[in-house]
């Protein structure tokens, strides 16, 4: 495993490749963060709106102010503005689709595709801008009743906010205060608990949803060197069917395994040997974790996806280009990796990865997507 890059040569490299990398804390971006790309799918080829097939792709557009549908054999097919530049997304069995964004919550209808509301936060984060320092939503999640929705909304040079938002009602319950910059919120099976992470702050807020009672679990393997400016902090989590535990991925070295419960946690090996944002985890405990790309080029492995069964048997599949999150197919065999990323070098498309054969093949997909669910 590495070690923490602490030599005078390595701080050098480090401080070098902050200045583009996630662990910097910027008050803008470079032109490729900040300025949205044109969709590559012209508005006029797109089908009349005859319904949403079983299986289509729903991608947040955060170089844009959309989520498109994607085909996922042949690409986009429509898109729905909801936002400035929204993150994370999360659907129901009602079809409806919780989009977070700068702006507020937006309340999508996929079988119509067409936004139908709009929910405003209540925390106060500023200016509504783009980029990956944005103020607004970022993790979201569904409570399984599909009474609730939590999301983590970031309030920049600040602590974040976990908003509970009442999905009949389509309003603002409650808040909770959580870790900085909440990249992702997970639910647990019961829906008793929701999880936010904290990713400038080296935690996992644990919120009891009946209290909305807090709980800070510190999950920093590396330690917690480096401040707002180290590489080596949490991005994403995904809750274990078996037994409730989180799981989350450091640099394609370490896999935490968290017992919210007690806070404590395990250290497993993995391989990437990459920075690793968006994860997910099937029914039957494979893991699916994203590796964007090496924070030093000489020592570290490029970007990848990482299919990991319950076991601890690996297969690291290499992409090309940066990625940031994952959804997969019912079936478990194939997995959708967008290239957004919330770092420079993004592009507009998805990784379709056969999780069998290893294959992949690109898809067009939006406009820089992040969050992705499978419809």
């Amino acid at each position: 495993m590495k070690a923490p890059r602490t030599s005078a040569a390595g701080a050098a490299l480090l401080a070098a490749v902050l200045l583009a990398g996630c662990g910097a804390v910027e008050a803008e971006e470079g032109p490729a963060s900040t300025t949205p790309t044109t969709p590559t799918t012209p508005t006029a080829t797109l089908p009349a709106r005859t319904g949403t097939p079983e299986g289509t792709l729903l991608v947040a557009d955060f170089g844009s102010d959309t989520v498109t549908f994607v085909d996922p054999e042949k690409g986009p097919v429509d898109s729905v503005k909801v936002g400035t530049a929204p993150y994370g997304l999360a659907v129901g069995a009602d079809g409806r689709a919780w989009v977070a964004t700068a702006e507020g919550v937006a309340v999508v209808d996929t079988e119509k595709r067409e936004r139908v509301d709009r929910v405003p936060y209540e925390t106060e984060t500023g200016p509504v801008t783009t980029g990956e320092y944005r103020g607004g939503g970022m993790g979201i999640a569904l409570a399984p009743d599909g009474e609730h929705v939590y999301v983590g909304v970031n309030v920049p040079d600040g602590k974040g906010v976990l908003e509970v938002i009442d999905t009949d009602e389509r309003a603002v319950t409650g808040t909770v205060p959580v870790g900085r910059r909440p990249f992702d919120v997970d639910m647990s099976k019961d829906g008793r608990e929701v999880y936010a992470t904290g990713h400038d702050s080296f935690d996992v807020t644990v919120v009891r949803t009946d209290s909305l009672r807090p709980r800070r679990l510190e999950v920093a393997p590396y330690g917690t060197e480096g401040g707002l400016g180290s590489w080596l902090k949490p991005h994403y989590a995904a809750v274990r069917p078996s037994d409730g535990r989180l799981l989350l991925p450091f640099e394609g070295e370490r896999l935490v395994v968290l017992d919210p419960r007690t806070g404590e946690y395990d250290v497993e090996r993995i391989t990437a040997n990459t920075h690793q944002h968006g994860v997910t985890v099937a029914d039957d405990g494979t893991l699916f974790a994203v590796g964007t790309g090496p924070i030093d080029p000489d020592a570290d492995d490029g970007p990848s996806l990482t299919v990991r069964t319950k076991d601890g048997e690996e297969r690291v599949v290499p992409l090309d280009g940066p990625h940031e999150d994952v959804a997969v197919s019912e079936d478990g065999r194939t997995a959708y990796v967008t290239g957004g990323f919330t770092r420079d070098g993004h592009w507009n498309g998805i990784s379709v990865v056969d999780t069998e054969d290893g294959s992949v093949r690109r898809l067009p997909a939006g406009v820089r997507p992040l969050g992705i669910s499978v419809l």
